[in-house]
């Protein structure tokens, strides 16, 4: 069976081609991007090729796979909160990453839809933290934006008679439930725009086209639970302001703290 990418010197070509369009593209656009780019590209390079050295041996044993996802599940929560906040509160990411990831990923193993080998669970337990890890970021991004730009509605809501929670999740929620798109979108249009890697991979294994759709339809779907959770759990940490950026205060002490220096 032939590989999907061959290996060598044009697959280097294709790479460094790549990376420079997409460093001249930021560049153009005034995205001031370049340097991230090269970093995740050079990352992603050294990474893979470290992590396909580790990963031959890991799966030979389930609890070697066990302590490799607790590992993502870490680099996952740390990334997550170094893009939502720089204090030390980033790390309660852990709980929407982990909150839905990890019991789907244990419960689809105990069902036995998932054999209990490493060789199925890494990548199973992989996909599903990246798919919480990028929900928890987008849902925190969106909702911290929205909370500090409408923080006077907020405010206003507070007088009214809501709680500071209520407040918060008025504001927060419908901007951070966008994270949600592209995981629905992704899953509606499967088949018909793009062959997703799970599918395409689990063919190249030998599965046969039904198998192979049946694995992606599984994984799309825990996608959306895992995502669901990551989105609920970030909006809930938000408005209760456990989770706050540095020049974002919790919309409960910025009301409290505005009313102190009026009525002083």
């Amino acid at each position: 069976m032939s590989p999907l990418v061959d290996v060598g010197p044009e697959l280097a070509v294709a790479l460094v081609l790549l990376v420079a369009l997409a460093c001249a593209l930021a560049a153009f656009g005034e995205l001031c991007l370049q340097r991230d780019v090269v970093v995740a590209s050079v990352r992603a390079l050294v990474q893979l090729g470290l992590v396909a050295l580790v990963i031959a041996a890991v799966v030979r044993s389930l609890w070697l796979s066990a302590l490799f996802v607790l590992t993502m599940f870490l680099v996952a929560s740390g990334t997550a909160g170094r893009r939502l906040t720089r204090s030390r509160c980033g790390w309660w990411c852990a709980l929407p990453v982990g909150a839905g990831a990890l019991p789907i990923t244990a419960g689809l193993v105990l069902l036995g839809v998932v054999p209990a080998e490493g060789v199925a669970v890494v990548p199973v337990a992989g996909i599903l933290i990246g798919g919480a890890m990028a929900g928890t970021v987008l849902a925190g991004r969106r909702g911290l934006d929205e909370l500090h730009a409408r923080r006077g509605e907020v405010e206003a809501a507070m007088a009214l008679g809501f709680h500071d929670r209520e407040a918060g999740l008025m504001v927060s929620r419908p901007a951070a439930a966008e994270a949600m798109l592209p995981g629905l979108d992704q899953t509606r249009t499967v088949g018909l725009v793009a062959l997703p890697g799970t599918f395409v991979g689990t063919l190249l294994g030998g599965a046969t086209p039904v198998q192979a759709g049946a694995v992606q339809v599984l994984v799309l779907v825990a996608l959306l639970a895992v995502q669901a959770t990551a989105v609920v759990l970030v909006v809930e940490l938000i408005a209760r302001g456990v989770l706050r950026r540095d020049t974002t205060t919790a919309p409960g002490r910025l009301s409290r703290g505005r009313r102190t220096r009026r009525g002083g």
